[in-house]
């Protein structure tokens, strides 16, 4: 694993996000479409391989931790607008980065 400066690091913008809707997205296997709040940061469209691990209706309203300045990133079912962070080996095995109550919706991570 190649090692990156603090420079490279703070340039990464992690943000604390709300998923207001989690949909399903037609003929992809791992892939489900999340509208996230940023607070005032605004919206973002999300395309995260969580489909085994988790059930929509579980999702919705969920905190996660985003890459907020990530480039979007054009995808077969749309454009993805960042990257929600998550752990695990895939599949059922997957495990999303969730912030402790009292966190808002565009908060920095820091």
């Amino acid at each position: 694993m190649s090692e990156i400066n603090i420079e490279e690091f703070i340039n990464v913008d992690l943000r604390v996000a709300k998923i207001k809707e989690a949909h399903e997205v037609p003929d992809a296997d791992k892939l489900v479409e999340l509208i996230l709040d940023v607070g005032e940061l605004g919206e973002k469209r999300v395309f995260a391989g969580i489909k085994d691990a988790y059930e929509l209706e579980d999702l919705t309203n969920k905190l996660v931790v985003v890459v907020n300045n990530l480039k979007p990133r054009k995808m077969r079912f749309g454009i993805s607008e960042g990257m929600i962070l998550a752990s695990g080996e895939g599949g059922k095995d997957v495990f999303l980065v969730c912030p402790e109550e009292g966190s808002k919706p565009g908060d920095r991570v820091k």
